[in-house]
């Protein structure tokens, strides 16, 4: 698929989103003719720029942190690629793609589920949480059974090329920035009492829990606790003011079950990069369940995905609503 439109100059990492889409397409027309596979390229770019890119600046905009990859999994690489591949009278009957994941059949929920990978490193499910049963049904992950330095050792003893190509390492290979086309919009990083510490040239240059680049000489180190869009503020603190326990989950995506009906005790990643923490899921009213962590973490960011385990089964997951910092549940809804 191609999303690339060609409206930013982007240079630097490889990533899934940059100017060097024309090369990866070459590349991957080679090795299709190598194998002896039909090789055929869509056109996704203006999909793209609505679900994705679009998504990408309202949420900045907004104060909040987007997930792009989660995104494009969704609408654009399991969505509308196979359907246009449909549409162009393309028969298969399973989509199959190169994510460290694994899918099956499972007997005691009576659906399909997603499990992690074997390789715990290279494990993607957090990234293709929000895949629906009907997508599910169709999708297999050859190398969920696999570890990266196998693919590769495999790769290389077969004589296949770019078996030492470098990893994708974001979604877009430019600066953040670029994309958001915004002029500085000056505004104060302050305390949690709303003392002044210093200055920021735009709230979407920060992201929660956020320890480094905020310029500002303090005792202890500091991280971004939260983003006031409304006063165009930056809240820093310390570490023990970045913690907290208990969060809302919205736009949920339940795979493992159909719905929460009852509160149930279930592993959740908050950041890709991140471990999992034991916590207690609660249903919650307006289609929200609360999170509530058996350890406190830092970081808990509006905007990111919220993804729930049982083991090596993925639950479920949603986007992270709110924090909820240590005041009565019903007044933060409120506010």
């Amino acid at each position: 698929m191609t999303i690339w439109n060609g409206a930013y100059s982007a240079t630097g990492k490889h990533a899934c989103y940059g100017s060097d889409e024309q090369e990866e397409i070459s590349e991957a027309r080679e090795f299709a003719g190598m194998i002896g596979i039909p090789f055929h390229v869509f056109d996704c770019s203006l999909r793209y720029k609505d679900k994705v890119l679009e998504y990408f600046k309202r949420e900045y905009l907004s104060g909040r942190t987007p997930n792009p990859c989660i995104q494009c999994n969704q609408w654009i690489k399991f969505g509308m690629l196979p359907q246009m591949a449909r549409e162009e009278c393309l028969p298969f009957d399973y989509f199959a793609t190169g994510h460290y994941a694994k899918v099956e059949w499972n007997e005691d929920f009576n659906r399909f589920v997603l499990r992690r990978s074997t390789d715990p490193k290279k494990d993607q499910t957090y990234f293709i949480h929000r895949l629906s049963q009907e997508q599910l049904s169709k999708v297999l992950f050859p190398l969920g059974n696999m570890t990266k330095t196998q693919v590769r050792e495999i790769a290389k003893e077969i004589s296949l090329p770019l078996y030492e190509k470098e990893e994708s390492q974001d979604f877009y290979s430019g600066e953040y920035k670029d994309l958001l086309d915004l002029e500085d919009q000056p505004g104060d990083i302050v305390d949690l009492k709303g003392n002044i510490l210093g200055h920021h040239q735009g709230i979407w240059n920060y992201t929660i829990g956020q320890r480094k680049g905020l310029g500002i000489a303090f005792s202890e180190p500091l991280y971004v606790i939260s983003l006031n869009k409304e006063k165009n503020q930056v809240v820093a603190g310390i570490r023990d003011e970045a913690l907290n326990t208990s969060f809302l989950v919205e736009d949920l995506n339940w795979i493992a079950i159909g719905n929460l009906a009852t509160s149930i005790d279930l592993e959740v990643k908050i950041r890709s990069a991140s471990k999992s923490v034991t916590s207690l899921v609660e249903p919650f009213k307006n289609n929200l369940v609360k999170v509530t962590l058996q350890t406190p973490s830092e970081g808990i960011t509006p905007g990111q995905s919220a993804v729930f385990y049982r083991d090596d089964i993925v639950f479920g997951g949603g986007t992270i609503q709110k924090v909820l910092q240590n005041i009565s549940i019903e007044h933060e809804i409120h506010l």
